[in-house]
């Protein structure tokens, strides 16, 4: 008679928990029964390509990663649209809003992060939504095909996605902004600059510097009021302000949160038998929103799981590369530099294009492209060996090719 194999069970069906099941599968195919539980009707989708989703670029089905046939091949009993709703960790069970119970021998919380609602006045009136899931998607696609005026607030990549998104489809879109800098966790002033003319110039209205004070309407959302006192007529409301890692679950199970639930370097939270990856954890004071560092949480977590036990997860210096309605933007370090730094700036008005580097010394520290971030990757490597670039400082902002003869060896 075989032995019975150990139980992991995922809670959370996103990106970084199935990305976590896809390397333990390489590893060790065979060492669990696995359960995992997801919140949405559907397979494991890339979050990513949402935006696509509501341009029109890409259709439900192209977005998907991991669809149900995936995990029955697997031998994954798969629950959608069932979230856990309790964890007990002294008998080891979670129980699902449905009312599934399992045991685990292993748990991988990977619960991601919630949007951030604005707390103000109307904000429970119908037409306003966040930009997080499929089904918020699917919400501002039917406001689409009925009504005519959309607000988005906030102005990082979500929000410009949106707004660009929503004209596509057709409706007055208005982006409304709390700083006078788009992207501004990205984007130094000048090159935010020419994004916001880029946008207004595809026929986005910006209310840069604007700070929401109340949502107005009867049946529905009609109008944004605006702290100056002006407002923003809008059918559909699109909140996109940020995200925080959703640890309610794991808090009311005892489990030591702060920001996030905190792991150690791999990946294991304060409870042995629990794992954590994904933008619900914190690590080091750290909590994550881009792709390649949740990647690599997967891998350092898949490798503990199996058993391995040989991966350590650091916090790493990352370059945030984006691709905004078209446009590539790239930054890293310390681009807006500061006392003791030196700019070297390159613009190209006719070509839409923007370079800016800061250098301490000889030195790279910092840098962000906008219209050509063909270069991003070699200057980031050139940041963090901390290069001594002034044999080339004279060709730097001409990117690698012009300084290849004194390029640092891979």
């Amino acid at each position: 008679m075989s032995k019975a194999r150990p139980r992991l069970v995922v809670i959370g069906n996103g990106m970084a928990g199935i990305r976590a099941v896809e390397e333990l599968l390489q590893l060790a195919p065979d060492l669990y029964d696995i359960t995992v539980f997801g919140a949405e009707p559907y397979g494991n989708y890339n979050r990513i390509l949402l935006s696509m989703l509501l341009s029109g670029e890409k259709q439900a089905d192209e977005i998907v990663l991991n669809a149900p046939a995936w995990y029955a091949a697997h031998g994954i009993e798969l629950h959608m649209d069932d979230p856990v709703v309790a964890v007990d960790r002294v008998r080891r069970t979670v129980r699902s809003r449905n009312g599934a119970l399992r045991h685990y021998d292993r748990l991988l919380v990977a619960t991601g992060s919630r949007p951030v609602m604005l707390d103000v006045p109307g904000s429970g009136l119908p037409g306003i939504v966040c930009f997080r899931n499929i089904g918020d998607v699917e919400c501002m696609l039917q406001s689409a095909g009925r009504y005519r005026h959309a607000a988005v607030i906030g102005g990082g990549l979500l929000g410009i996605e949106a707004a660009n998104g929503l004209s596509r489809r057709g409706m007055h879109a208005t982006l409304i902004h709390r700083s006078h800098v788009l992207l501004n966790q990205q984007l130094n002033p000048d090159a935010a600059s020419l994004l916001a003319r880029n946008l207004e110039g595809r026929g986005l209205a910006l209310r840069l510097g604007a700070e929401t004070s109340r949502f107005e309407g009867v049946q529905r959302v009609e109008r944004v009021r605006l702290a100056d006192g002006g407002h923003v007529d809008a059918d559909l409301v699109v909140v996109a302000i940020g995200v925080r890692p959703d640890i309610a679950l794991m808090q009311a199970s005892g489990i030591h949160c702060e920001r996030g639930i905190v792991v150690d370097d791999t990946l294991q939270t304060y409870d042995p038998q629990v794992y954590a990856v994904g933008e619900c954890v914190q690590h080091r004071k750290a909590t994550f929103g881009l792709v390649a560092p949740v990647w690599e949480q997967a891998r350092v977590c898949a490798s503990h799981l199996a058993r391995f036990g040989h991966r350590r997860y650091r916090t790493a210096q990352t370059a945030t590369r984006l691709k905004v309605t078209g446009i590539d933007l790239y930054s890293a370090g310390d681009f807006m530099g500061g006392a003791g730094t030196e700019d070297l700036v390159l613009r190209d008005p006719r070509r839409g294009v923007y370079k800016r580097l800061v250098l301490s010394g000889d030195r790279l520290v910092g840098a962000v492209l906008y219209g050509d971030a063909r270069d991003g990757g070699w200057y980031f490597d050139l940041i963090s060996r901390g290069t001594d670039v002034a044999r080339w400082r004279d060709r730097l902002l001409f990117g690698q090719a012009y300084c290849q003869p004194a390029a640092v060896p891979a």
